[in-house]
């Protein structure tokens, strides 16, 4: 078995640096949440921005939390190896099945914003859902194919696609926040909620847009020095994407009043129509366009490693382990393309609006990650302890808080979530206790040579 993995690993070349691993964590996150978000947003006014702020500084906690992990733990699995050094096989297992969920629903939630973003260029697309799905699910299967292609072709696609989907960003962030009408954040919460109700479901919605924050722990074996690299990537890339989240929302919703916002399909495209005229709305739809296809991509990276960490270590079927002649996990991808593929069609097939059916996958994705989370903020309390020998007193003090304000963290996001994602979520992860069982029970009878 370790002559097979060891061939495996020697296949899988490792290719991606520090530049590349940063374009993965910033195009993974910056990807469909903030150019979708502002709609979904709209009802809770200028408390958005408190929310975001909050969500910001939970992430850059979570970030830290990784980067120190990733220091201790550098292997394969992000998320699934932490948990299962720490907690043992069981948590670790859960925690592959939910974060692998959490992949491909989220990247159900990217790809429908991809062909939400399309009604830019196509308004009949807004009353004809099912072929918004198929334009989805044409993205989905573009984006498998590059990966399979291997993880060169993969991490060339994320560096551009990250630079390119910088550009509209960076300058509505900038330049858009000229055009801020303070009218638009009055009355601060019109939601109708409390303030504390309304800033956690804020700060569940736009978690979403920080979900990606732990991407360049997930492909560790494919990194250069990844115990330097990972966490200044993940560091790096959290700090840049707050800056361009929180600027770039102000701008949006400073200039589109509530109500118009609200409703948009394309709430990024109709602010630069309303800053700069009718060729910024296209400009800024191409943006968009690129931006979910670029998140798409590197999420799609990651739904194949997960799986196939866990395989190796026997907590997932063993086929999703293997690596085709070019050095990926491809039926992995593929598997998890085609649930991926399920969802979409299983939404669209109904009457929901674009921007709901967006908002009700991501809720469910997010619910899924942040159960990983949670378990990652507590590995630093359980994780052996050798590594910590060199470190001043001080600094183990900051981690253990920093560790647990994280989970504190989580479990308010998980609150935010309401009842109903909840108990969608908790029904995702029960459906992976008989997979567990069986997969116990096919190892025992190798043991036993039954």
């Amino acid at each position: 078995m370790n002559e097979s993995r060891n061939g495996s690993e020697r296949r899988a070349e490792k290719k991606l640096g520090v530049w590349t691993c940063t374009a993965l964590v910033v195009g993974n996150m910056i990807g469909s949440g903030v150019f979708l978000l502002p709609a979904s947003l709209a009802p809770f006014g200028g408390l958005s921005l408190v929310g975001w702020a909050v969500t910001a500084a939970g992430s850059l906690m979570l970030a830290l939390v990784f980067a120190r992990l990733a220091e201790r733990i550098p292997n394969a699995g992000g998320p699934y190896a932490y948990t299962r050094a720490g907690f043992g096989e069981f948590a670790g297992f859960w925690i592959a099945w939910g974060y692998w969920i959490a992949l491909w629903t989220g990247n159900a939630a990217i790809a429908s914003a991809f062909a939400s973003y399309l009604t830019v260029f196509f308004p009949s697309l807004r009353d004809r859902p099912l072929v918004c799905g198929l334009a989805a699910v044409a993205a989905v299967w573009t984006m498998t194919w590059i990966n399979c292609r291997g993880i060169r072709s993969a991490g060339t696609v994320q560096l551009l696609t990250t630079i390119a989907k910088l550009v509209p960003l960076v300058a509505v962030a900038t330049v858009g926040l000229l055009w801020i009408d303070g009218r638009n954040f009055v009355p601060l919460n019109p939601s109708g909620q409390s303030t504390f109700q309304a800033v956690s479901q804020v700060a569940t919605l736009t978690l979403w847009s920080f979900l990606g924050l732990e991407s360049a722990t997930v492909p560790a074996g494919e990194v250069e020095h990844p115990r330097r690299t990972i966490p200044l990537a993940t560091v790096l890339g959290t700090g840049i994407a707050s800056v361009v989240y929180i600027l770039s929302t102000a701008a949006v919703i400073g200039a589109v009043p509530r109500e118009t916002l609200a409703n948009s399909t394309a709430p990024f495209a109709d602010a630069a129509s309303a800053m700069w005229g009718g060729w910024a709305y296209y400009a800024v739809g191409v943006g968009a366009m690129v931006s979910c296809l670029g998140a798409l991509n590197g999420w799609t990276l990651l739904q194949g490693r997960i799986p196939m960490a866990a395989a190796r270590d026997g907590m997932f079927p063993a086929r999703f382990g293997k690596l085709s002649a070019r050095g990926v996990p491809a039926f992995a991808i593929v598997s998890s393309s085609v649930l991926m593929t399920a969802v979409l069609m299983l939404h669209y097939s109904g009457t929901q609006r674009l921007t709901q059916v967006f908002q009700t996958i991501i809720l469910l994705a997010t619910f899924c990650n942040l159960l990983a989370y949670a378990f990652c903020a507590l590995c630093p309390f359980v994780l052996p302890g050798e590594v910590d020998r060199a470190e001043s007193s001080r600094r183990r003090r900051v981690h253990a808080v920093l560790a647990g304000l994280s989970f504190c963290y989580a479990g308010w996001t998980v609150y935010g979530a309401g009842a109903e994602t909840v108990f969608q979520g908790f029904l995702l992860l029960l459906a992976g206790l008989p997979v567990f069982a069986w997969l116990k029970r096919e190892r025992g009878k190798k043991i036993s040579g039954a």
